[in-house]
């Protein structure tokens, strides 16, 4: 939600910064870019991220595959710590419960002892 509502600025005082992150522009890699357009492109492909990996687990069978399961925990877990660090705890809590119960799952599914 953040990166689709960033520009909505609850003062006078962050409205200043959210105008400056947009109209401040710099030369990148032969490109006048600002922050605001690296910023909510950052955001934009987060979300890409994380749907691909919703349509991933939602394409797999009744049991997805257990090789993409660990990367899949070990990134949410890595999520986590970037947003702790970077963003704010109710995300980063939301990944790290994501990681936590998915590595439950890779070491505790019934479904996996049948087949392995």
């Amino acid at each position: 939600m953040g990166a689709l509502t960033w520009k909505q600025a609850p003062n006078a005082r962050v409205a200043a910064v959210i105008n400056g992150m947009q109209t401040e522009h710099f030369d990148f890699m032969g490109k006048s870019v600002s922050l605001g357009s690296f910023f909510e492109g950052y955001g934009f492909s987060m979300i890409g991220v994380l749907l691909l990996l919703t349509v991933l687990l939602g394409l797999q069978s009744a049991a997805p595959d257990r090789k993409m399961v660990l990367p899949l925990s070990l990134f949410q877990l890595f999520m986590a710590i970037i947003e702790i660090i970077y963003f704010f705890p109710f995300a980063a809590v939301i990944s790290l419960l994501a990681g936590i119960f998915t590595l439950y799952a890779y070491f505790k599914s019934p479904l996996w002892k049948l087949s392995n």
